[in-house]
């Protein structure tokens, strides 16, 4: 089977990261890696492997990144990898034996999150739709991520796959601001009925950054974690705090300035 897959990865100054997902992919023939224009020593590490075929494209969205990238995969399944990704041994183990059903169109896995190496007991991250036909796939964009719609049955996976991002805060502050734009407008602008209820109680402005640092402490289990579970915690409430100032901002804002003017 796992000759059949080829590696589809998306970088931007991946350096912190690329390694560990690369680490896990020796078994591939062919990686497709999609960079928008890397500044670090992020292609220095890619040209490192053989298998890896880098291919320059100009970034506009998530969406059009990937749908891009599936043009230059020519397997029969893609397995679709955030530069910060990486497989369990497990879930490897489990592509190289796997078994697919005639109906089955892709598979879904879930995740761990690990705060600097160290995995933790919960996420607020779902499992995705990682591997699938390229035939039967195509991306959208959904607020400031994007998710791959596949027309056929959708099996789970077993293993696991490691989200662990150790890119500079600085870094990771500047994205959350330019995704908390993205996302707030999605939110405002999807009718109600549309939204998930996680992005229904968002919307509303005030109530996801009260309530993320007790979901995600005492729900998800993180404050057996320790430290790296308070980090995550914090991380959380500060990304939902950005959302929640963009919505109010875009929501208000105008008003405000109208009442000035």
């Amino acid at each position: 089977m796992r000759d059949q897959i080829t590696p589809l990865i998306i970088t931007y100054n991946e350096a912190p990261n690329i390694a560990r997902t690369l680490g896990k992919l020796s078994w591939a023939k062919r990686i497709v890696v999609i960079d928008s224009g890397s500044t670090d020593e992020t292609l220095d590490m890619l040209r490192r492997l053989p298998q890896v075929e880098v291919i320059g494209h100009p970034f506009s969205d998530f969406a059009s990144q990937c749908n891009f990238g599936l043009t230059q995969v020519a397997t029969p399944w893609v397995l679709s990898l955030d530069a910060d990704y990486e497989l369990s041994d497990a879930l490897a183990a489990e592509l190289a034996g796997l078994r697919v059903p005639d109906d089955a169109a892709g598979y879904r896995a879930r995740f761990v999150y690990r705060i600097f190496g160290r995995a933790l007991r919960g996420t607020l991250y779902p499992p995705r739709t990682v591997l699938y036909r390229k035939d039967r796939a195509h991306y959208r964009n959904e607020g400031h991520g994007h998710r791959v719609a596949i027309d056929g049955k959708i099996l789970p996976l077993g293993g696991v796959i490691y989200h662990d991002d150790r890119k500079p805060l600085a870094r990771w502050f500047d994205s959350q601001r330019r995704y908390a734009q993205v996302e707030a407008r999605y939110l405002l602008e999807t009718p109600a009925a549309k939204l998930k209820r996680s992005d229904r109680i968002r919307r509303l402005g005030w109530a996801a950054p009260i309530g993320v640092v007790f979901y995600t402490l005492f729900v998800k289990g993180c404050i057996l974690d320790g430290w790296p579970g308070w980090y995550y915690a914090l991380q959380r409430l500060c990304a939902e705090t950005l959302i929640a100032l963009e919505i109010l901002e875009r929501r208000w804002g105008g008003t405000r300035r109208g009442g000035a003017a």
